[in-house]
């Protein structure tokens, strides 16, 4: 097979989806996986809207971001990202991005960029737990399952990923038993990244969107699979702390301090293998039960 016909790896898609199309001062776009059909992962959006960002920075790295999701994302047609330059300062500097399809915001993010400098240190120590390689890989795990798995979910449960994800203490994802809301979830890209810290942070964003909410649910006793709940991101912040790289094996320590109101609010530190903890995200979402179905008489 020729180079230009090889396939490309998930994580390449990963680096390409990211890699925004600039369409005029301040405005670029986006578009969204083929296998996509329903809405667009709000990891997408928070990595595409982060590229955007970036791209109007200059010797300034991400340290805050907090967004909105405002409406689902249509998959079958591009997100056009616009980016405000709110601010350059001599240190910091702000943007505000807002994601549009069909004529309406889907999606608004700010973001705060810094120059590195030296400060004072500290950090709250990671939990001690088995290192990745003692757990089973994500595709071991995924094979071993693929039989429960409906028919009409099994070819896209079994598709290849750009990031994977190792639970440390993995739950029944069909009939999880009631638990205390807090897990730990190994996670790295599944290929080689480039040296580009901002491309590594808006693959970490990226992924910080997966396993955040399942925390919420654990205290009830309800899956992903399940009908008996609506789930969606409502909105999402993340700080970084340190440099690291995303295709390392990084720990993220999450827990879900309350459910109320049909929300879930959750919380995520993520450390690197050696303990150096680089990222933390907070994150609420829609968490309504959906009504029982009528008795069949």
């Amino acid at each position: 097979m020729s180079s230009a016909e090889r396939i490309a790896t998930p994580i390449e898609q990963l680096i390409a989806l990211l890699d925004l199309e600039p369409i005029e001062e301040n405005i670029f776009r986006g578009t969204s996986p083929q296998d996509r059909s329903q809405r667009v992962f709000g990891g997408q959006v928070l990595g595409q809207a982060l590229v955007a960002a970036t791209r109007t920075i200059e010797n300034r790295l991400c340290h805050s971001l907090h967004a909105y999701f405002l409406l689902p994302g249509d998959p079958k047609v591009p997100i056009l990202y616009e980016v405000d330059r709110s601010r350059d300062g001599k240190s910091f500097s702000s943007r505000r991005v807002v994601a549009i399809q069909h004529g309406r915001p889907i999606f608004h993010m700010s973001v705060s960029f810094q120059i590195e400098e030296p400060g004072l240190e500290h950090q709250i120590d990671a939990p001690p737990v088995p290192a990745p390689e003692e757990l089973p890989s994500e595709d071991d795990f995924r094979r071993k399952m693929a039989d429960q798995i409906p028919a009409e979910y099994r070819e896209h449960f079994l598709r290849k990923r750009p990031i994977e994800l190792r639970p440390v203490d993995r739950a029944d994802i069909f009939r999880p038993e009631k638990r205390p809301p807090h897990q730990a979830v190994w996670v790295r890209a599944t290929g080689h990244l480039p040296e580009n810290l901002a491309l590594n942070q808006c693959v970490l964003a990226y992924a910080s969107d997966m396993t955040l909410l399942d925390t919420a649910l654990m205290p009830h006793g309800i899956g992903w699979f399940s009908d008996e709940i609506q789930m969606a991101s409502l909105d999402h912040a993340m700080w970084f702390h340190r440099r690291f790289r995303a295709d390392d094996w990084l720990l993220y320590v999450q827990d879900s301090p309350s459910a109320s109101g049909a929300r879930g609010f959750n919380r995520g530190l993520i450390y690197t293998r050696h303990g150096t903890l680089v990222a933390s995200v907070a994150q609420e979402g829609l968490m309504r039960q959906r009504p029982a179905p009528p008795a069949q008489s």
